[in-house]
């Protein structure tokens, strides 16, 4: 998301949400990063890229690009295509390509929206990424009451240290290795989530 875009949609989501973000100083200076997230609303890819200043990419269902218009703008804001039925192989092989050309890929591992603040256990795909393309996980927790966004809802965005794609020690990749991984990745989630204070609290961020 290019600096005006970022700072246009932060100033937009500053108005309709009571938006705050806490941890800034974890964000990696490197790209090529997995971005790994709780999923609770429609706006989630929008928020989880906020606060990056580098090329972010995530995954949209195909029918969202049927409106011309629509599908120009979430292309722009760093979505692609995936087509319903497709094979998860496929899927996991564009996402090891976009990370090896150097852009950063936004996963939501639950799968699925969750309800509340609680976290799911989330699936093996993000840690089969992980272990194919070598890439580090920055971990995010998107937190509201609520099912449902509304108009000033308090949204905070929580961004956790890095895991680097040595601690996840996926190894060749066994099923053990990977649900290993994934349940690391989804415990760092979980935790900036769930947890009473995850983070270092700060001051509401311009951006």
């Amino acid at each position: 998301m290019n600096a005006f875009v970022r700072y246009a949609t932060l100033f937009v989501y500053k108005i309709v949400y009571n938006f705050r973000i806490e941890g800034k100083e974890n964000l990696p200076e490197k790209e090529g990063v997995i971005i790994a997230s709780n999923h609770r609303s429609y706006a989630d890819p929008v928020l989880v890229t906020i606060p990056m200043k580098n090329h972010v990419t995530y995954m949209a269902k195909e029918e969202l690009f049927k409106n011309k218009l629509f599908g120009a703008f979430i292309r722009f804001l760093g979505a692609f295509p995936v087509k319903r039925g497709a094979g998860d192989m496929k899927v996991i092989d564009d996402c090891v390509d976009i990370l090896n050309s150097g852009r950063n890929v936004v996963i939501f591992p639950e799968g699925t929206r969750s309800k509340e603040n609680k976290v799911g256990r989330g699936k093996t795909g993000v840690a089969l990424i992980a272990a194919k393309s070598g890439a580090d996980v920055l971990p995010m927790g998107i937190v509201f009451e609520g099912e449902k966004l509304h108009f000033r809802s308090k949204v905070t965005l929580r961004i956790g240290k890095i895991i680097k794609a040595e601690e996840l020690d996926v190894g060749d990749g066994s099923p053990k290795e990977l649900k290993n991984a994934k349940k690391r990745i989804m415990d760092a989630i979980t935790e900036l989530v769930e947890g009473e204070k995850t983070v270092e609290a700060l001051p509401d961020e311009a951006e």
